[in-house]
């Protein structure tokens, strides 16, 4: 079997390695500019008509009319969608949300200040009032979503939560797992309208201070369009992993973990990193056993194909400078005693160390959230969690004696910068006479 007919095959040793792994890490795929002229006019009108253009395209693109009152799910819809679960469905769903909720309560941020001799200084952290979630459900009902952003939204004290969602039935596990996550209010609309609405509010969406969730393309340009008006989170792209391998690595897992990304979508990126050029061979022959009857087969051999790769590389470090390139959303390393790579390792949404930390329990159970940078941006985002849904505010509060030390520099600054109105309001409390300030 040719191993090559399934995946792209490149080797650092090649002289055209560097341009042809250039193209390849370069897989933000998705012009959003594509969209982005639709997607403008469907966000300014949302923001005029409200709930009227919401209605309008969810009947235009998804095919169905709804009317203002079928917007948002009804507290009877919930209870009625979790009477539909078995009692193993519903006590999986509080399993994965009691494990998401006490992973985020190790760590909340809370307000701090020092005192350093001219007076008390520090930061206000306060929760967001109120946050959109947005969870998508046209390729799966990713109930698993929801709780992994409105868990952590309510562990961080936000206010209200607000669920979008598309689809005229939603899914039993999405609203079960709205209820258990702490959702305030459920809505059944999807695309750029569920954003704009979040964005801008109508009669039935409120508004809200912040959107945070993965999305299609459309919702990701929507995203964009609305930021300003609201917080966003990062950009979210196609499902990817990259596995770090080698020898001894259990070529079964190997190929069932590419083959588990691969299945969310076609343009999903699974990349094989190993200094074993048989560990790489076994692998895709693996694949090709583990695909057949696959219920989702057609999507990971597209995705396979498209989007996939093996890397070999001359040993470990040299396939470890690799993962730091590719800077990947999901990176496992499947080596002997990984965790002594753990230093080496710069760039990536989520690390799984060793063969019984697969990515699917870090979709599900493990606790960190799912939601991570994808397409190369975990060099500078990061994965979502409490901090997301927590403002900080700057405390100061300076003595008299204070303003007197650092006042001086700061009048200084001001002439420099000729802003001579900043500089007078400082002079005026240092020639204010001690202990009595200045009418």
């Amino acid at each position: 079997m040719d191993a090559r007919k399934l995946l792209r095959w490149l080797d650092t040793r090649d002289p055209g390695f560097d341009r042809a792994f250039a193209a390849f890490e370069s897989r933000r795929t998705a012009s959003l500019e594509e969209v982005d002229s639709v997607v403008a006019g469907i966000v300014d009108d949302v923001r005029q008509r409200g709930d009227a253009a919401v209605l309008d395209v969810i009947e235009r693109v998804d095919g169905y009319r709804l009317t203002p009152g079928q917007l948002e799910v009804t507290r009877a819809e919930i209870d009625a969608a979790a009477a539909r679960l078995t009692d193993a469905d519903r006590a999986a769903i509080e399993r994965a949300a009691d494990r998401v909720r006490r992973f985020h309560a190790h760590h909340v941020p809370a307000s701090w200040s020092f005192e350093d001799g001219t007076g008390r200084l520090g930061q206000l952290v306060r929760p967001l009032e109120r946050v959109g979630i947005y969870a998508p459900a046209g390729q799966a009902p990713l109930a698993s979503t929801v709780l992994m952003l409105a868990v952590p939204a309510a562990v961080a004290g936000v206010g209200e939560v607000v669920l979008a969602t598309p689809g005229r039935e939603l899914h039993p596990a999405m609203l079960w797992a709205a209820s258990v996550a702490g959702v305030s209010r459920v809505f059944r609309i999807g695309g750029a309208q569920a954003i704009a609405a979040l964005a801008y509010g109508t009669a039935s969406v409120p508004r809200v201070d912040k959107i945070v969730g993965p999305g299609s393309n459309w919702v990701q340009a929507a995203k964009r369009r609305v930021f300003g008006q609201v917080a966003i989170d990062a950009e979210a792209g196609p499902s990817e992993v990259l596995i770090v391998a080698d020898a001894a690595a259990p070529v079964r897992f190997l190929a069932a973990d590419l083959i588990a990304q691969a299945e969310h979508e076609e343009r999903a990126s699974v990349v094989l990193v190993t200094p074993s050029e048989s560990c790489a061979r076994e692998v895709c022959a693996e694949l090709e056993r583990q695909l057949v009857g696959l219920p989702r087969e057609a999507v990971a051999r597209q995705a396979l194909r498209e989007h996939g790769a093996v890397v070999c590389t001359r040993d470990l470090e040299e396939a470890f400078e690799i993962a730091n390139r590719y800077a990947a959303e999901h990176l496992q390393v499947m080596v002997e005693n990984p965790g002594r790579w753990l230093d080496r390792i710069r760039h990536a949404g989520a690390v799984f160390l060793g063969p019984s930390s697969p990515v699917p329990a870090g979709d599900y159970v493990a606790g960190p959230s799912h939601c991570l940078p994808t397409g190369g941006t975990a060099r500078f985002f990061s994965v979502v969690g409490v901090e997301d849904f927590l403002r900080r505010t700057s405390l100061i509060e300076l003595s008299e004696a204070g303003v007197r030390q650092v006042g001086a520099a700061g009048v200084r600054l001001a002439e420099l910068e000729g802003l001579e109105g900043h500089a007078r309001a400082l002079r005026l409390r240092l020639d204010a006479p001690a202990g009595e300030p200045s009418d």
